[in-house]
Parts: structure tokens; sequence; C-alpha cells
């Protein structure tokens, strides 16, 4: 049994649900998402509640259920209040400007890097050494915020480099004489 699976989905005030098959659509103050369940899940709108539950008691479906819940709760989260992911960059000259659909980095390199914004994703640098990454999509803020830090990861030494807010960086001593 899941736990993640049994537990129903509370849809907030505001949000409207769509159950169509296997297409689960949710619309909200911020936008519209929809979600394709599997095969192995079901979904059944219950007054305020959805509930998601497996088709047959076979392994993959009672494997695909915990994670159908949470992409389903997570598509009706961001369409009912969005998420955000915060980056914070270290190292002397090391910088970020939002410019339009484009970031420009600056990270030590002999050149400045240009990242293209993806659509449904806004960047924002409320200070130089700060970025803000929102929107409605857990997966694709997820996603733009893990690509801005692979320009240039956080480096055991002296921690510089491009880290989440509140990620701890495992420092590492120097060489001794």
């Amino acid at each position: 049994m899941s736990r993640i699976g049994k537990k129903p989905i509370e849809i907030p005030a505001g949000v409207t649900v769509n159950v169509d098959g296997a297409r689960v659509t949710a619309k909200g103050p911020k936008g519209e998402l929809a979600l394709a369940l599997m095969d192995e899940v079901e979904a059944k709108l219950e007054g305020n509640v959805l509930v998601v539950t497996p088709r047959d008691d076979s392994k993959r479906s009672h494997a695909m259920w915990g994670m159908q819940r949470t992409l389903v709760a997570n598509i009706i989260e961001g369409v009912s209040k969005g998420f955000e992911k915060r980056l914070e960059i270290t190292g002397v000259g090391f910088r970020a400007q939002a410019r339009g659909r484009t970031l420009n980095l600056q990270l030590g390199y002999s050149h400045d890097i240009e990242y293209a914004v993806p659509e449904g994703v806004t960047v924002e640098t409320p200070e130089q050494t700060k970025i803000v990454v929102s929107g409605i999509d857990k997966q694709k803020v997820g996603q733009v915020a893990a690509e801005i830090r692979a320009y240039r990861k956080p480096e055991p030494y002296k921690g510089k480099g491009v880290k989440y807010a509140g990620e701890y960086i495992f420092r590492k001593e120097g060489k001794k004489k």
C-alpha cells in the first residue's frame, strides 16, 4: 500500500479540476496545467477532493500509484500557488542579470553565458548575486534551476559557484605546508 497514494488531494478555492478518463486538467489563478495519467491508475473527483487509486493489485500499478498522485498534487499546487527556486552566486566578480527572456551570467569564464529562459518559467534577479526561478510547472522550474547551477557548481575549497539557497556545501581543507 502506498502511504502517499492513499492521501486524498484537497482542491483549494479558486481551482477547478476536470477528470476526463485518464486526463486530469487543473485551472487556477496562475494558469492551466494538464496531466495524462498512466493506465495503471485512475482518478476520481469526489466533491472538493480528488482521489487517485490503482486499477488492479499488480506490482506496477502500486508502484505508479504514489507517483501519479504526487504529479496530480503538483499541478493543483502549481495553478494555485506556483513554484519557486532560489539560487545564490558566490565568488568575486560572479554576477547575474535578467534581461527579458535571457539570463546573463558572469561566472569567471572568459565569456558571458547567455541562458535562454524557456516558456512557462520566469527568472528574476533581485540582486546581482541572487536568482529567483518561478513558474507553475514544478518540473520545468527545477530543470531551469538545475541547468543554471550546472554552469558553475559550487567547489569545495572556497565555495565559489552557483548554489541553491539554503544548500550546504561540504568544505575541504586546503593544502598544508
